[in-house]
C-alpha cells in the first residue's frame, strides 16, 4: 500500500464540479493499493500517518503530529500510485489491486484514521475527480507498507 501525503492549509475534491470533501488544516491523503495488501497495511499506514510529526510547533520546528492539530485527512483512492512506467510511454496498472479489494481497504484505511479520533473527508472511489489544495510548507511525504 503506497500513501502520498500532503500538508494541507486547505483543500477540496469535487466530482463535475460538485464539491464531495474539503478540509482547511490537515493532510491529503492519495492512497494506492495493490493485490498483496492486507489490513495490516492500512493498520500501519495510519498509525504513521496520524503520528508522523510533519506539523510545526511553538517554535517551527516539525514536532507535532496531525492528532496533535486538531488537523483532518482528506482521502483520496489513487490507483495510478501503482502504474509502472518502466516500459514504453503508457504506463500499466497490473500492480493495482482490483476495485473490490482496493475499495475494501480504502474504506477500512479510513474507519482506521477516525479510530484514532481524525476526522476523514473523502472523494468517491471510482470516480473521476478534481483536488485542490494548497501544500502548506511545501510538505509532501511518500509512504510505502512495503517498507515497514
Amino acid at each position: 500500500m503506497k500513501a502520498v501525503i500532503q500538508r494541507s492549509g486547505e483543500a477540496s475534491v469535487a466530482i463535475e464540479g460538485s464539491s464531495v470533501g474539503e478540509i482547511n488544516h490537515g493532510l491529503v491523503v492519495l492512497l494506492g493499493v495493490t493485490h498483496h495488501d492486507t489490513v495490516e497495511d492500512a493498520d500501519y499506514l495510519a498509525k504513521k500517518i496520524v503520528n508522523l510529526r510533519i506539523f510545526d510547533d511553538e517554535n517551527g520546528k516539525m514536532n507535532n503530529a496531525l492528532k496533535d492539530t486538531a488537523g483532518k485527512v482528506l482521502s483520496i483512492s489513487q490507483f495510478t500510485l501503482y502504474g509502472d512506467t518502466r516500459k514504453g510511454r503508457r504506463p500499466n496498472y497490473l500492480n493495482a489491486a482490483k476495485p473490490d479489494k482496493a475499495n475494501e481497504l480504502y474504506q477500512y484505511f479510513n474507519e482506521q484514521i477516525e479510530q484514532q479520533g481524525v476526522e476523514v473527508e473523502t472523494g468517491q472511489f471510482g470516480e473521476m475527480m478534481q483536488v485542490q489544495l494548497t501544500n502548506d510548507g511545501p510538505v509532501t511525504i511518500i509512504l510505502d507498507s512495503d517498507e515497514k
